[in-house]
C-alpha cells in the first residue's frame, strides 16, 4: 500500500546484504548472555530480510546485541543499514566507519554507504574520497553501471560545500507539543494567512487504529490546528470522511483553506483525491474531476492551487517526461467541469531526477518544489522557480543551507507574506521522529534601513543556527491578503455568500469562492498588478462591493474587511466601489462595467424593483460645479442600465455634489470615500 510517507525513502539507494551476524559463545561472560543476545540476533535477522518494512525492529534488537558484542563488523554493518533506512540517517556513520576499521571488505557496498553516511553528515571531502574510493574498487562493468549516480554524489558533495559556506538567514524554530509528537508528523499545509494548518501523523490514535504491514507504523491521518494570534492550538484528527481506516496524507491545499487534495495510495498505483469544506465539515474525497486526465495507473502525489483555483500543479511519473517524477500542470474546464490535459512544465523545472513536493505560492508566481536534480546537495533540495511575463521558467534557485540539508528536504509550504514558510524535517530539538518547522526568513544583516516588523525579526534569538551569512535577502512577497467576516448587519449572524473577484480592466472574473456557512470568514488573496472589483452577494441581500487597485509594485500586505450585508428593502443604499470616471468628467470607463452589470442583473432578479441612482463628490471646487458633475455622473449610471434593456420609469438619479459625505473631506482618504456613486431602493 503506498503512502506519502514512502516518499521519504526514495532517494536512498543502497544495497541490502543478507549475510548473517555471526557471535561466539567466547565472546561473552556467561551463557545467559550469549543466549539472549543470540535470540535477539535471530529475531532481528527475521527483521532485516523483510526489508523497508522491518530495518525499524532489526535496529532496536540489533543494537540490544551490540551491548554485548561492540566489535563485530557485520553487526555494525547491519546498525549502519538500518540506521541509513530510517529517519535517524546521519547515525548510520558511526557503525559503517566501526564496520570499515574492523574489515573493510566485510561486503561489497560498504564504501559507497560509509561515503554515503559521511555525505549525510557534512563531511563532504571525506565523502568525495569514498566514493572515488569506490569507484575504483569497481569492476569496469559495474563502473559503467554505476558511474553517473557515483559523480552525481560527488557533485552533490561539492554544491554542498559551497552551500554550507554561505548559510541563508533563516530562524527554524519546532512548532512544539502542540503540533509535534514521537510519531512522524510531515507533509504540513497552510492558508495563505497562516491560520490554520493541515499535516499528517501516524500517532495511536489513527482513526482506524491500524498499523500499516509494510513497515508497522500506524496508518497515516490527517490533523488539523488553528491559529488565531496567540499560536497554534493543540492539533486534533479531523476524522471522517478525510480519514479512514487506511492511509490518508495531506498533499495540496487552496490558499483560502476551502478546497484540500489528498493522497489516496489504495487507487492505481497511487491517485490524488479533492475535498471541499462545507462549514465545518469537509466532503468526502473523490477524484470526480480528476480521473480522466489526472490520476492514471501511474504515481501521482503531491500537487497544488494557483491563486484562483483555476490552475493545477502536480507530480507524476506517467509517460512524457523528462524521467522520473516530474511535475505537470492542468488547467480547470469551467464546461466540461474537470480538470483538462496536463503539460509538463518543461525542462527548465523537471530533470532526469525526481521532482517532488510542488507548491505553488499564493502570488501566482513563485512555484517552490523539491528535486533531486539541478544542484541539490544530496537527495531532495528545496528550490524555488518564477513565472515570468513571457510564461517561461526562471531558472529553479536552491533554498540553501540550512533550509537545504543532504538529506531529503521535501513538504515545504510558504507563507502568503513570504516571511514563513513549514518543512517536515529531522533535527536534534525535535520529538523523537519527523516534526514539523517553521522557517523564518530574515532578510540581510545589516540592511541600511529597517522596517518595524523587520526590526522586531532581528531581534529574535536563532533556534539552532549559529552561522549567519550577510548575503541572502527575502524578497516581499506582492501579494494583498484580504480576510474578514461576512454577516447579517442586523442580527450579526454569519452568512454563506458567494465573493466574485473581477479584473476591471479585462471585464473577467477572476476567482469565486464563498464564506464560511458556519463562521461567516473568508480569505481572497490578490496578486499584485491589477485593478480588482471585489464583489459579495446572497440570496435575499442586496450585494457589497469593494475595490483594490494594486499597483504592480504592491508588497505584501493583509486587510481585514469584515462585511456586513443589508435585507433587501425600501431606503436602503449600496455603494458601488467599482464605478470609474477620468478626473473631472461624467464618461464611464470601462472598468465599471462588470459593476454596473452587477446591477444589471439585480434589477432583473427583481423586476418591480425601483432604484434612485446618487453622484457624490468632495469639496474641492465649487457647489455649483460639484452639482453638475454628480448629477452627470449619476445619469452617464441610468443611461448604461437604460442600454442594458432596464425599463427608465424604473430608475431615477439625483446629484447631492458634497452635501452628504460619509468621510471628512479634510484628508485625501476621506475624500476619496466621498467620490462615489451609489443606488437607493425607493421600491421593491
Amino acid at each position: 500500500m503506498k503512502h506519502i510517507f514512502f516518499l521519504l525513502f526514495l532517494s536512498t539507494c543502497i544495497y541490502s546484504y543478507t549475510q548473517e551476524v555471526n557471535i561466539k559463545k567466547e565472546d561473552f561472560a556467561n551463557k545467559n548472555d550469549y543466549k539472549l543476545a543470540k535470540d535477539y540476533l535471530d529475531e532481528a535477522e527475521k527483521y532485516f530480510l523483510l526489508g523497508r518494512g522491518g530495518y525499524r525492529q532489526a535496529l532496536d534488537l540489533y543494537l540490544k546485541v551490540y551491548k554485548y558484542v561492540p566489535n563485530n563488523a557485520m553487526l555494525n554493518y547491519k546498525i549502519g543499514v538500518c540506521y541509513l533506512r530510517s529517519i535517524q540517517r546521519n547515525k548510520s556513520l558511526d557503525y559503517f566507519k566501526k564496520a570499515y576499521s574492523l574489515n573493510p571488505a566485510i561486503t561489497d557496498d560498504l564504501v559507497f554507504l560509509l561515503a554515503t553516511a559521511y555525505h549525510l553528515n557534512y563531511e563532504f571531502d571525506k565523502a568525495i574520497e569514498f566514493y572515488n574510493k569506490y569507484k575504483n574498487m569497481l569492476s569496469p562493468s559495474d563502473l559503467q553501471l554505476k558511474r553517473k549516480e557515483i559523480e552525481k554524489r560527488i557533485t552533490e558533495c561539492n554544491n554542498g560545500k559551497e552551500l554550507v559556506k554561505n548559510p541563508v538567514r533563516v530562524f527554524i524554530d519546532n512548532l512544539g507539543p502542540a503540533i509535534n509528537t514521537q510519531y512522524p508528523e510531515y507533509s504540513p499545509l497552510i492558508t495563505a494567512d497562516e491560520s490554520m494548518l493541515l499535516f499528517t501523523s501516524r500517532r495511536p490514535d489513527t482513526y482506524g487504529e491500524g498499523k500499516d504491514p509494510e513497515d508497522n507504523l500506524y496508518f497515516e491521518d490527517i490533523y488539523v490546528s488553528y491559529n488565531y494570534g496567540q499560536g497554534w492550538l493543540q492539533a486534533k484528527n479531523v476524522g471522517k470522511p478525510l480519514n479512514t481506516k487506511n492511509n490518508d496524507a495531506t498533499v495540496g491545499l487552496s490558499p483560502d483553506g476551502r478546497k484540500l487534495f489528498t493522497f489516496n495510495g489504495k487507487e492505481n498505483n497511487g491517485d490524488i483525491f479533492m475535498s471541499e469544506l462545507k462549514g465545518s465539515e469537509w466532503e468526502e474525497p473523490n477524484d470526480k474531476t480528476l480521473k480522466k486526465y489526472i490520476n492514471t495507473p501511474y504515481h501521482e502525489t503531491t500537487a497544488s492551487f494557483s491563486f484562483d483555483g483555476k490552475i493545477m500543479y502536480f507530480v507524476s511519473d506517467r509517460p512524457g517526461g523528462y524521467g522520473g517524477h516530474d511535475i505537470w500542470m492542468s488547467r480547470w474546464d469551467s464546461e466540461k467541469k474537470q480538470w483538462g490535459p496536463p503539460v509538463n512544465l518543461g525542462p527548465v523545472i523537471n530533470t532526469e531526477y525526481d521532482e517532488e513536493g510542488v507548491y505553488m505560492h499564493p502570488d501566482g508566481r513563485t512555484l517552490y518544489f523539491s528535486s533531486r536534480g539541478h544542484n541539490s546537495m544530496g537527495g531532495f533540495d528545496v528550490f524555488k522557480s518564477t513565472l515570468k511575463d513571457d510564461g517561461t521558467w526562471s531558472e529553479p534557485e536552491n533554498l540553501g543551507y540550512p533550509v537545504n540539508t543532504p538529506d531529503d528536504d521535501m513538504f515545504f509550504v510558504m507563507a502568503g507574506s513570504g516571511k514563513h514558510a513549514y518543512i517536515s524535517s529531522v533535527r536534534e530539538e525535535g520529538y523523537g521522529d519527523l516534526d514539523i518547522y517553521m522557517i523564518t526568513f530574515r532578510g540581510p544583516e545589516k540592511p541600511p534601513l529597517l522596517h518595524s516588523e523587520d526590526q522586531l525579526l532581528a531581534n529574535i534569538a536563532p533556534v539552532g543556527e549559529s552561522n549567519i551569512s550577510e548575503k541572502v535577502e527575502i524578497k516581499t512577497m506582492r501579494l494583498t491578503i484580504v480576510k474578514g467576516i461576512i454577516s447579517d448587519g442586523f442580527t450579526q449572524q454569519p452568512i454563506e455568500a458567494s465573493i466574485e473577484i473581477i479584473d476591471n480592466v479585462k471585464n473577467e472574473v477572476v476567482f469565486v469562492t464563498q464564506s464560511n456557512v458556519q463562521t461567516g470568514r473568508y480569505i481572497v488573496t490578490l496578486p499584485s498588478g491589477r485593478n480588482y472589483g471585489f464583489n459579495v452577494r446572497a440570496e435575499g441581500y442586496l450585494f457589497h462591493s469593494e475595490n483594490f487597485d494594486i499597483p504592480p509594485a504592491t508588497g505584501y500586505q493583509e486587510i481585514i474587511k469584515d462585511i456586513k450585508l443589508n435585507k433587501l428593502k425600501v431606503g436602503e443604499k449600496v455603494i458601488l466601489r467599482n464605478i470609474f470616471f477620468d478626473f473631472g468628467k461624467a464618461t464611464l470607463r470601462p472598468e465599471s462595467y462588470a459593476e454596473l452589470d452587477r446591477l444589471v442583473k439585480l434589477l432583473n432578479d427583481y423586476p418591480t424593483m425601483r432604484i434612485e441612482i446618487g453622484g457624490h463628490t468632495d469639496n474641492v471646487s465649487s457647489l455649483q460645479f460639484n452639482q453638475k458633475l454628480s448629477e452627470a455622473r449619476a445619469k452617464a449610471v441610468v443611461d448604461y442600465l437604460i442600454s442594458k434593456g432596464i425599463a427608465p420609469s424604473r430608475l431615477e438619479y439625483k446629484g447631492y455634489a458634497f452635501l452628504q459625505p460619509i468621510a471628512p473631506n479634510d484628508t485625501e482618504e476621506g475624500r476619496q470615500q466621498n467620490r462615489r456613486v451609489e443606488f437607493k431602493v425607493l421600491q421593491q
